[in-house]
């Protein structure tokens, strides 16, 4: 990794693990650790926010979406190129690496006189691991292999993916509990100006990674982070796509304006739809699949779409 990129990162308090990899505490960590509010997650799936890592198997990845928060290397001037590897450090090492930090970063909480202190020691024995942070992280070829790391743990896992590395997804062996696919476009058009792709054939990638998503027997989910006035539009397009991808829940959600969305990637703080908007798009999604609107979160401006009755049901994850 270069030490420019290392620097910033560790300056926004990641913490780096290997060569490629990275752990930051999210803020609904530090709140549930407080006893205050959690992640939509845990309202939605039954994840406790002061129990989940967050971590990503890759800092740099092959698109550009003008709504994403996060470091970019080109933020300082790299390009992805740059950022390749042809040393990947093995999913055990990287496990081991990710533990350490959460527990490195749980540790500062432990003076804090408004901690509650069962939470605490929860904090200290994560059971779910979010593969998400920043990045790509179908670009790791051994995700599967720390997947099945994190499982015999006894931990469960998100693996969030853009879709644009559909092979990678096919070969996994061992699939994550649930495996999320951000769905950010209804159309070609839309997917170049709101995710900027660095590679060539990412539209055509997406939607062979739509039409993948059936196969895949785990629990699954399409995201749909939108931007008023650039993504949010034509739901019956992004309708049909999620139809052809049967998933068991599709979020839709209002993008943040926060980190590098509010700097140089011309979004601002107008171009987040409103909670009611947010509900309004997903009622016409509902309308168009006849997926069940079954939760929201006013404050996280998302919405919960469930397949059907069976899928409303099942959608807390067994705690171990």
């Amino acid at each position: 990794m270069p030490e420019a990129l290392a620097k910033q990162m560790r300056k926004q308090q990641y913490h780096i693990v290997g060569g490629h990899s990275a752990v930051k505490s999210c803020k609904y960590l530090k709140e549930g650790i407080l006893g205050k509010r959690t992640c939509y997650k845990n309202t939605f799936y039954g994840i406790d926010s002061w129990r989940c890592l967050q971590c990503s198997t890759m800092l740099s990845c092959n698109l550009s979406c003008r709504f994403c928060w996060r470091i970019s290397p080109e933020d300082i001037g790299l390009s992805w190129n740059e950022m390749s590897t042809p040393d990947w450090d093995a999913p055990e090492l990287l496990a081991e690496g990710f533990l350490r930090e959460q527990k490195r970063i749980v540790s500062g909480y432990k003076g804090n006189p408004k901690v509650e202190r069962k939470r605490w020691e929860e904090a200290n024995k994560p059971a779910h691991v979010a593969i998400s942070l920043v990045g790509e992280v179908t670009i790791y070829p051994f995700l599967s292999e720390l997947i099945e790391v994190f499982h015999r743990k006894g931990m469960s896992t998100f693996v969030v993916t853009n879709g644009t590395l559909p092979e990678r997804l096919s070969n996994l062996k061992t699939l994550p509990t649930q495996l999320y696919m951000s769905l950010v476009a209804p159309d070609e058009e839309t997917y170049t100006k709101t995710c900027r792709p660095k590679v060539k054939g990412a539209w055509e990638k997406v939607n062979r990674t739509v039409e993948l998503f059936p196969s895949f027997k785990t629990r699954k989910v399409l995201r749909l982070t939108l931007v008023r006035g650039l993504n949010m539009l034509k739901p019956e397009e992004y309708a049909e796509l999620i139809l052809k991808a049967e998933p068991d829940y599709v979020e839709p959600k209002s993008f943040v304006f926060v980190g590098g969305a509010r700097y140089n990637r011309g979004l601002e703080l107008g171009d987040m739809p409103s909670h009611e908007e947010i509900r309004v798009f997903a009622k016409k999604l509902s309308e168009e699949t006849g997926y069940i609107i079954s939760d929201e979160r006013t404050d996280s401006r998302v919405v919960l779409l469930c397949k059907d009755k069976d899928a409303e049901k099942r959608r807390f994850i067994q705690k171990k």
